[in-house]
């Protein structure tokens, strides 16, 4: 039997559990490590499983200053740097979906496999009451969000199936009540605003897809997701035909949580039958040629030493 354990490397709080391959699960906004509680047990039995609070989230310590993709996605380099990881299959929800994609991007040599759940970065569309989080004064909604009695919450949600699904009114109620902290809130707006503005996403990783060429990688998404919309992991899915797709049917913005009994198998099924990617620099230059990138394509003239 796996035990999972609570432990911190001064900085980043996580839970760490199982043997083997290496798992590391990334939460979305505003989210924590508890959000994976009804996969890591499972997962654990056959796979190491590290499933971190993002910098600022959750028990984590709070930067000063960055929380752009790339810190967060550097924090995580560093976390598994610290355990002697060496390298691991991404697993993101939402934002984290969107961080792994950066880990990817940034440390391909770091990177097996993606998992990539309900995730962001595919397209600008997103619900309202995200994008509302960049505006003026956010801090001070959503405190008072935070303040309302979460049984209440569960109740109103529902209430509102154009912003949020029916299914996800639970995880958003408990969401919301760790937004009453503080510097979590802080946190919050502070990421938010560097992925969204009032018109939806502005990061995207469209672009890049390319270069996980040889990557194994699982796109997942809930049928009935209304915090981004579906049809961005279906077009993705149309466009990169060697990717790997599980459509949850019924499920929300969170199947990890809501129908974990079908997303995990899906997980299982791709872990199993896909081998671990393996980096090489000639590789990875042919892939960001073919790519497009803009590299010169004259030889750089001598440079004479000064």
């Amino acid at each position: 039997m796996n035990t999972a354990s609570e432990r911190t490397d001064g900085t980043l709080a996580y839970t760490f559990a199982g043997s083997g391959e290496p798992l590391l699960l990334v939460h979305g906004l505003g989210g924590d490590r508890h959000t994976w509680r009804h996969l890591i047990g499972t997962l654990a039995r056959s796979h190491t499983v590290i499933a971190p609070d993002l910098p600022g989230h959750g028990d984590s310590a709070a930067p000063a200053g960055d929380y752009s993709l790339g810190a967060h996605a550097t924090a995580l380099r560093d976390l598994l740097v610290s355990l002697g990881v060496t390298s691991a299959t991404i697993v993101g929800h939402s934002l984290g979906g969107g961080i792994a994609l950066q880990f990817a991007y940034q440390f391909p040599e770091r990177t097996d496999r993606l998992v990539l759940i309900s995730s962001g970065g595919l397209g600008p569309q997103l619900t309202p009451a995200l994008r509302a989080a960049t505006l003026p004064a956010a801090e001070t909604v959503v405190a008072a969000l935070a303040r309302i009695p979460s049984f209440l919450t569960r109740r109103v949600l529902p209430t509102m199936p154009a912003l949020i699904a029916r299914q996800d009114a639970q995880s958003v109620a408990d969401s919301l009540r760790g937004l009453s902290d503080a510097r979590r809130r802080r946190t919050f707006i502070r990421t938010a605003r560097t992925v969204i503005d009032w018109r939806g996403q502005t990061v995207s990783a469209i672009q890049h897809l390319n270069l996980l060429a040889g990557l194994p990688v699982l796109v997942a998404w809930g049928s009935d997701d209304k915090t981004i919309p579906p049809r961005h992991h279906k077009a993705i899915a149309a466009a990169k035909p060697a990717f790997h797709t599980a459509e949850i049917a019924d499920a929300g913005h969170y199947p990890h949580e809501t129908a974990p009994d079908r997303l995990v198998p899906a997980i299982q099924a791709f872990l199993r039958t896909t081998r671990p990617f393996r980096y090489s620099e000639a590789s990875w230059r042919a892939v960001v040629d073919a790519a497009g990138s803009e590299r010169p394509k004259r030889p750089l003239p001598n440079l004479k030493a000064a």
